[in-house]
């Protein structure tokens, strides 16, 4: 059997529901080979971030350069990556290898409020990375600060989209769950926007959801299916480990990727 290969160049999260941990899992339980390259280690559990200890932008892009000069990969994401320098660093050591297939997660802010991007580094974000992403992943705030503008409404979802593929980015998911009502993600692949609507489920226990997102999405990419058809999955996946969120710890718990195996 062959595996499709995703790498993940994102943070560590110490408490396990977020960064490459939640990454990892999502990649096992979906059927893909996993592979990182740690950008920071965080000292972080469900209460929040108290600590961003970033590596060096050589050990990073020497992470990545020697996952894809042997083993290589059939997609990749990144995640948190909190420098302009590692950004730039991660952008420089990609662009050789081509992948076409490179989801870009903009983690800028943890659920806790720490701050997971330096706000020096959104000018490298737009101008480095999401260029050759295949598609970006923000959510509302997030979106926000792409585009420029405040988004209150579907309809400002649809012109921020725009906006954020016109920095280079070939297609964008915006999530909206931070709007009211029922989660509506938006996604635009620069010529047609397509609609996924979902059900909100009440919970606290969300921590690691965009991370699980991207990652699931980036494993469809990776096993070939049309981006429509690979949001569809990472919505429901994402979903799924939600309703079954894991109520561990005093805060934001995690949630629970194993939960996609026992409904399918």
């Amino acid at each position: 059997m062959t595996l499709p290969r995703v790498l993940t160049i994102a943070g560590s999260d110490s408490g396990g529901g977020a960064g490459i941990q939640a990454d990892l899992k999502t990649f096992t339980v979906l059927g893909a080979y996993g592979m990182s390259a740690l950008t920071a280690v965080t000292a972080q559990n469900t209460l929040g971030v108290q600590g961003i200890y970033p590596l060096s932008p050589a050990a990073v892009a020497a992470q990545i350069t020697s996952v894809l000069t042997d083993i290589g990969a059939d997609a990749a994401k990144t995640g948190m990556l909190f420098s302009a320098e590692i950004i730039r660093a991660v952008a420089e050591r990609i662009r050789p290898f081509r992948l076409s297939r490179l989801v870009v997660d903009p983690v800028m802010v943890a659920k806790g409020g720490a701050r997971l991007l330096e706000s020096t580094a959104e000018a490298a974000l737009k101008a480095e990375l999401l260029p050759l992403a295949a598609v970006v992943t923000p959510n509302l705030p997030e979106a926000e600060v792409l585009a420029g503008m405040s988004i209150r409404k579907a309809a400002e979802m649809k012109e921020a989209a725009r906006r954020i593929v016109a920095l280079g980015a070939r297609a964008v998911v915006i999530k909206g769950g931070h709007l009211a009502g029922p989660p509506l993600d938006l996604l635009y692949d620069g010529a047609a926007f397509h609609e996924f609507q979902g059900e909100r489920c009440a919970t606290k226990n969300t921590h690691g959801t965009g991370c699980t997102f991207s990652a699931a999405l980036a494993v469809g990419l990776a096993q070939g299916l049309e981006l429509p058809a690979a949001v569809r999955r990472a919505k429901d996946f994402t979903a799924c480990a939600i309703r079954a969120a894991v109520p561990l710890g005093h805060g934001h718990g995690p949630t629970n990727h194993l939960a996609w195996l026992e409904a399918h």
